[in-house]
């Protein structure tokens, strides 16, 4: 397959995007991570960084992977506007950073998905970050095996 083909993700309601994003990253799947996103896809990480490109983003869906990262999304809204969509989640995040410590980020991602030529939905822009700036930071101490 070509990499610049768009692929199918078979999202066919935008608001089902995030959750299918918190199950291949929760999954360990990179790949079925970046297939949520357009090929000219822009993500705002929770940490600040803007990745613009294909590989910046499976370089950081391959970290977030590697943290051992549990992401759970909770809905707020979704709206859409013909072939736009606005998608508002909560999140919490559990992951182990590189030093060992287990932390718990949480915060509110504001989204915009297109719907592709074949009807799916993908993010065009994903902002980890929404409108209110960076994440509550809580470092917690979290039992051996998970949560």
């Amino acid at each position: 397959m070509n990499s610049q083909e768009p692929v199918n993700t078979g999202i066919v309601d935008p608001a089902r995007l995030p959750f299918a994003y918190e199950d291949a990253l929760n999954a360990g799947d990179a790949d079925a991570v970046l297939a949520l996103f357009h090929q000219d896809a822009t993500m705002r990480t929770f940490t600040g960084e803007v990745l613009t490109d294909r590989e910046a983003l499976r370089a950081e869906t391959v970290r977030t992977i590697a943290a051992q990262a549990r992401l759970t999304n909770k809905p707020k809204v979704t709206l859409i506007g013909g072939d736009t969509a606005l998608i508002i989640v909560d999140w919490n995040l559990e992951a182990t950073s590189p030093d060992g410590t287990r932390i718990s980020p949480t915060g509110t991602t504001t989204a915009v998905a297109r719907r592709s030529a074949d009807g799916s939905w993908q993010f065009a822009v994903l902002n980890c970050q929404g409108t209110v700036g960076s994440p509550q930071w809580q470092t917690t101490e979290l039992p051996a095996g998970g949560r």
